[in-house]
């Protein structure tokens, strides 16, 4: 009985044994592969990328994801979107972006391929012949077919600051100080209403994550009713278009604005040929896209939940705008952006430019357009000290206080002076043997500048003659 007992016993270790040992082995043997996939991955050469090269005239030319039509969830299915949606309905923009038309490519061809801008009694228009009739685009007929309400008398541009001061409003979280706002750094009825310019409206033919200071304006300013010419902002692109000559700064030509070329087509010769077999593809919203597209936000957004509300004429249609560059009135009781707005500017460019550009807006004499202007600026240090300039402005279209006059006068013992970039600032006057005389700082940056220069120059003396022996 003992020896039976010792023998099951035995052969009950070695089936424990060899079942560790099985499962040791499958466990080393997996490991081995995925850590050979893994080394496979990492090593193995791969085929460069390669561009298509029997591409077709349309592909070229054309881009299927701009100038989209917008889907607006006219059925309200969409809960996170209902906002934004009803608002985009009854909006001046509703026509522009989900009036759906037949597109023909001979006819949207034969416009770009030579068209010319030419003045007409005084106004300019781009004008081509199509079929041997005259097709004209202005701001004028673009705002009479789009029914866009545009004021005749509107800037198609926003202060930089007052863009700036309403993103961070929105709750931005991304550089604001850039030439391209990141549509992922928005909330979601923020973004979506970024997204529906951004493919319906902008001249871009690529990177639609992405928008351009002057499309963000557009966007502040439908935000806070302020007043935008849309028109002239589609007319100043397709002139852009026009000027496009291949290179890599310029970018090349392409049908731009089919959707609103056909429109225009179709008020003006509605009896044009068309052929059905040959129509251009423009791809179009649906409701998949708009959960996708939610999607996509709740991963690199986090909301606060509930959302905060929106505001301005979002909110409600008879909202006055903010005067001069404000994002917000003087009495608004929800928050202020402008000391993190500064404190951002500091941080960002530096104090010494940041009161450099105040200077500069201080002394400058405004003009017809204000500050205006300054929303040109794409570059960030360019962007920054234009937006720095609005601080002192006095008002979005009217003149600075004029800085010539007796008020205005230096104190005693100081003079005004240019500096390197033609900018009147002020200075202590100099006197012979003054003790206590201090420099300004940009007559003490040229001097560093220059004493650096110089021991380049005989660094590169020295470096040369050891060269030489």
């Amino acid at each position: 009985m003992y020896v039976y007992t010792c023998s099951m016993f035995t052969i009950y270790i070695k089936c424990v044994y060899m079942y560790v040992s099985y499962n040791c082995y499958v466990f080393l043997a997996y490991n081995g592969y995925l850590l050979y996939t893994e080394w496979l991955r990492k090593n193995k050469k791969r085929k460069p990328a390669t561009k298509k090269t029997n591409k077709t005239e349309e592909e070229i030319m054309s881009e299927p994801r701009h100038n989209m039509v917008a889907f607006l969830d006219p059925e309200g299915k969409l809960d996170d979107y209902k906002e934004i949606t009803q608002w985009l309905r009854e909006s001046r923009i509703n026509k522009a972006i989900t009036f759906p038309t037949p597109i023909y490519k001979p006819l949207i061809k034969e416009f770009w391929n030579s068209v010319n801008i030419i003045e007409v009694d005084g106004k300019e228009l781009i004008r081509r012949q199509v079929n041997q009739l005259n097709v004209d685009v202005s701001p004028e007929i673009l705002n009479s077919v789009l029914e866009l309400q545009d004021d005749a008398s509107a800037s198609d541009t926003i202060p930089i600051m007052c863009t700036h001061g309403c993103l961070l409003r929105m709750k931005c979280t991304g550089d604001i100080f850039t030439s391209q706002i990141i549509k992922a750094c928005l909330p979601l009825r923020y973004k979506f209403l970024l997204h529906v310019l951004v493919q319906c409206i902008s001249k871009s033919r690529a990177g639609y994550d992405t928008a351009g200071n002057d499309l963000v304006g557009l966007m502040v300013a439908l935000v806070l009713n302020k007043s935008f010419s849309i028109s002239k902002f589609i007319y100043a692109n397709m002139k852009e278009n026009l000027r496009r000559t291949g290179s890599r700064t310029s970018g090349n030509k392409f049908w731009m604005y089919p959707q609103f070329m056909k429109m225009i087509m179709n008020v003006q010769h509605p009896g044009l040929p068309k052929a059905d077999n040959d129509m251009l593809k423009i791809d179009a919203m649906f409701e998949q896209s708009l959960r996708i597209f939610k999607g996509f936000v709740a991963k690199r957004y986090t909301e606060s939940d509930p959302p905060s509300m929106m505001f301005g004429a979002l909110m409600n249609t008879q909202y006055v705008p903010p005067a001069n560059n404000k994002w917000r009135h003087d009495d608004s009781q929800s928050g202020d952006e402008e000391p993190k707005l500064k404190k951002m500017m500091e941080d960002k460019f530096g104090r010494k430019n940041l009161d450099s550009s105040e200077s500069e807006s201080d002394g400058d004499d405004g003009d017809d357009r204000g500050d205006a202007g300054a929303t040109t600026a794409s570059a960030p240090g360019a962007t920054g000290a234009s937006a720095a300039g609005t601080v002192g402005a006095t008002s979005a279209g009217g003149d600075a206080e004029d800085t010539e006059s007796n008020d205005n006068q230096p104190e005693a013992g100081y003079e005004f002076y240019l500096d390197e970039r033609g900018v009147r600032k002020v200075r202590r006057i100099r006197q012979e043997e003054d003790a206590v005389y201090v420099p300004s700082d940009t007559e003490a940056e040229c001097l560093k500048r220059k004493q650096t220069a110089g021991r380049r120059k005989k660094k590169a003396r020295k470096y040369i003659g050891t060269l030489s022996v």
